[in-house]
């Protein structure tokens, strides 16, 4: 797939380059993230080298539901609002997040459209990784490459036994209540 003819999603905000000058801030904010949670200091200075970060103002969206994504997001100040369209197209808060959050993981892997929009709450910094240089890392670092994909997986299976289990409860109440 070419991806040079797709425009920066991040034209519009200011590009502070790689995350590498943001390594104690990351640490700081990832220190209890369960994604990063079994990596080193030295794997954290390697990954940076293959973020991009950037600085955006309130009130934006730093993802639209609905696009192609390719990359996922970690939140290093500020915070975004989660919000996803009802089925009468209105949109709906599902969660704020706040330094440490990753978004957009599902549309690193897959490719998919995104499932939510993402709006800053206030000025956010934020260091992306699109799948581009998540395939760089796995080829030049193989042994952090290889572990980022690993948490991924994770991550992404944690949040679907979360949403099968809540879907089960749903499922139930449901029962009970047409059987009363």
């Amino acid at each position: 797939m070419n991806t040079s003819a797709r425009p920066d999603p991040f034209a519009a905000f200011v590009l502070l380059g790689d995350a590498t000058g943001f390594v104690d801030r990351i640490l700081e904010v990832i220190e209890h993230i369960r994604l990063f949670e079994d990596f080193e200091r030295a794997e954290i200075d390697t990954l940076t080298c293959y973020f991009r970060c950037y600085h955006a103002p309130a009130g934006v969206e730093i993802i639209r539901e609905g696009e192609a994504g390719d990359f996922m997001l970690l939140l290093i100040e500020g915070s975004v609002e989660i919000v996803k369209l009802d089925p009468r197209g209105l949109p709906q808060r599902m969660a704020i997040a706040g330094p440490g959050k990753t978004l957009g993981e599902m549309s690193l892997i897959d490719g998919e459209p995104r499932f939510a929009s993402c709006v800053t709450l206030e000025p956010t910094l934020f260091a992306v990784l699109d799948r581009a240089a998540l395939i760089r890392v796995v080829s030049e670092e193989p042994k952090v490459g290889v572990k980022i994909l690993m948490e991924l997986l994770m991550l992404l299976n944690q949040r679907l036994r979360a949403v099968s289990s809540e879907l089960m409860v749903q499922r139930f109440k449901q029962t009970d209540e047409s059987t009363l």
